[in-house]
């Protein structure tokens, strides 16, 4: 079972910055999910169809969410008592959102993917994303798949995905949005995906789930790939 006693922590081992703040009315506000996504949308008309009539809205929204001191984190407890942190970095000048993977027992996070001009990932497989969304586990910023599956969207680069994904994610869009299409917004944000695009995702010779993003930290050919004894723990964490 998970330990809920520092899931909503205020530092993060090996992640400097702050101060986090659990924020998890942010996840119940639509215009938090438009610039949430924002990143997910690579031309005029996704961007039209994610946006809509709310697009000033959104962006005073986010204006306001980012001109904060504070960093609003958001925790989705996984099994065996990992968890998934979503810090957004309000800090001049490098601002972000950073997806870390945590367990008590790690003496540092790992860092998965990051959202901003110097993107990192993808961190997620699509099985890895859903099964995160879908545990049902307490204790966390929420307990709503909706909620969890856009939380970490951003992070997802899958290039096989299954034949109801689309519907999967227009249900989230629905249930959290104010768009108008859920539907056509959904087919065209698993086309792109988050800012480093899809990416194939494979096992190693360990089992490991690994994949050959460019810009992926879980991509054993990059110089800056995490070490294999990492690689393996990661995932191990977010096995389906």
């Amino acid at each position: 079972m998970t330990n809920s006693a520092d899931l909503h922590p205020d530092r993060i081992p090996g992640y400097d910055g702050g101060p986090l703040t659990h924020e998890a009315g942010f996840l119940d506000e639509p215009l938090f999910w438009l610039g949430h996504l924002g990143s997910c949308v690579h031309s005029e008309g996704a961007a039209e169809l994610l946006f809509g009539a709310d697009y000033d809205a959104a962006g005073e929204f986010q204006r306001r969410l980012w001109e904060q001191a504070k960093w609003p984190t958001f925790t989705i407890p996984l099994a065996g008592d990992h968890r998934l942190h979503v810090v957004y970095r309000t800090l001049t000048g490098e601002a972000g959102t950073d997806y870390l993977l945590h367990h008590p027992d790690w003496e540092e996070a790992e860092h998965l993917a990051q959202d901003d001009g110097h993107f990192m990932g993808p961190g997620l497989s699509w099985p890895e994303l859903v099964a995160a969304a879908d545990n049902a586990l307490p204790g966390g910023s929420t307990t709503d798949p909706h909620a969890r599956l856009l939380l970490l969207l951003p992070a997802l680069g899958d290039d096989e995905l299954p034949d109801d994904a689309v519907d999967r994610l227009a249900a989230a869009l629905r249930a959290c949005t104010g768009v108008e299409d859920p539907e056509a917004l959904g087919t065209i944000l698993l086309d792109a995906q988050g800012a480093p695009g899809p990416a194939r995702w494979t096992t190693d010779g360990r089992g490991c789930a690994v994949n050959d993003g460019e810009y992926s930290s879980r991509n054993p050919a990059n110089h800056f790939a995490l070490p294999a004894d990492r690689l393996s723990r990661v995932a191990g964490a977010l096995a389906p």
